[in-house]
């Protein structure tokens, strides 16, 4: 399903759009993978989790249709805010900088979004990286 692309330029051509990254700063990545995923493409910041308390991973999908479902053990319910969808899950059996897994999944731009933030982030962190997402008026 996750089959690795050339970097950034190759999840442009597959979504036939520059893919929308962040345009806030994220915390210090160790290393970046950019896959197929669905029909879309995600992007994915292995983030240095060496200090206590801080977060492993977060993940930026973009695509014409939703992501591919991920089955999410033990997860919460939906919860919506803002047209964004939230969901939770504990991830009891990932090391502790990828645990829990939060996703907000939305619409925007003629995109489908999902971010998928492994680790601990807080909702503001969270809300504020989804926010700086550029979307144009799609192609």
């Amino acid at each position: 399903m996750h089959q690795p692309l050339e970097g950034i330029a190759a999840a442009d051509a597959r979504l036939g759009r520059a893919f929308p990254l962040p345009a806030l700063p994220l915390p210090l990545a160790r290393w970046v993978e950019v896959t197929e995923c669905g029909v879309g493409a995600e992007v994915a910041w292995n983030l240095d989790d060496s200090r206590p308390g801080v977060p492993g991973r977060i993940a930026l999908y973009a695509g014409v249709e939703p992501p591919p479902p991920r089955d999410l053990p033990g997860g919460g319910p939906v919860e919506m805010r803002d047209g964004i969808a939230w969901r939770e899950a504990p991830l009891p059996e990932a090391q502790p900088p990828l645990r829990p897994v939060r996703e907000l999944s939305w619409r925007a731009g003629g995109l489908h979004l999902r971010i998928t933030a492994q680790g601990p982030w807080d909702d503001a962190a969270l809300e504020a990286i989804a926010a700086s997402i550029p979307i144009g008026s799609g192609a």
